[in-house]
């Protein structure tokens, strides 16, 4: 289930790309089949990296990655271990509604990345995020669950405060947002109910079949349902 496009992040051979907060490893295993670059993965959360070094063993085995390097690290992305300007291209997909103190975050995302560079951040959008709160207190206060929600035009200000360009934006996985809402109203930590479990299912089969309807109707109500907000930046 990949949130970034990685079309936009311009990506060239010999490029360094990093993912921080990269959870089980989505959007690494996408960053190491861009031909020639070196990419990091890095999460707070010791089990995600060993789950993301599980998936890159399965797709080393197929063949299927294209760069030349990756490592693997656990690290705070408020205190980030680079120098800066370091990386290409960062990715921080869904990590920022995590963090108690999100300006540090920011900041340390910008210095590490290259001048004329560009980040790709997604967080969840607002409305979807909004109802799964309403209709869940337990979603809103799970630990280590989301701390806010944000809204676009102050995380957009948020980084073009710190020297960066807003270079556009989209919306996805609308098709995920009615499972999170029936979670919420159910009960999410609840593993009995057969309308949640067999929309689970629904969502396993769209991620590992890639089906062209269910691709067609996650394109058609993104712009209304889409569960994240993705937004792309370039450093001045």
């Amino acid at each position: 289930m990949i949130t970034v496009d990685f079309k936009r992040l311009n990506t060239q051979p010999g490029h360094r790309i990093l993912d921080i907060g990269c959870g089980e490893g989505r959007h690494m295993v996408a960053a190491c089949r861009q031909p020639g670059t070196c990419c990091v993965a890095a999460d707070f959360g010791y089990d995600n990296l060993v789950s993301t070094r599980s998936k890159l063993a399965f797709h080393q085995a197929l063949d299927d990655l294209a760069c030349n390097h990756f490592s693997l690290s656990c690290m705070d992305v408020t205190c980030l271990p680079f120098t800066d300007n370091s990386f290409d291209a960062v990715i921080c997909s869904e990590v920022l509604e995590h963090i108690p103190d999100d300006d540090q975050a920011v900041s340390e995302l910008v210095r590490i990345l290259k001048p004329g560079r560009m980040l790709a951040v997604s967080v969840p959008r607002f409305l979807p995020e909004k109802i799964c709160w309403l209709l869940s207190e337990a979603y809103a206060s799970t630990p280590g669950g989301h701390v806010r929600i944000y809204c676009k035009n102050a995380l957009v200000t948020k980084f073009c405060a710190k020297n960066m360009v807003f270079a556009g934006s989209h919306f996805a996985h609308s098709i995920h947002t009615p499972y999170w809402w029936l979670k919420c109203l159910t009960g999410p930590d609840r593993t009995d109910i057969f309308l949640v479990n067999l929309y689970h299912k629904l969502l396993v089969w769209d991620v590992m079949e890639k089906p062209r309807i269910t691709a067609f109707m996650d394109r058609l109500l993104n712009p209304v349902l889409g569960k994240s907000l993705v937004l792309y930046f370039k450093k001045v």
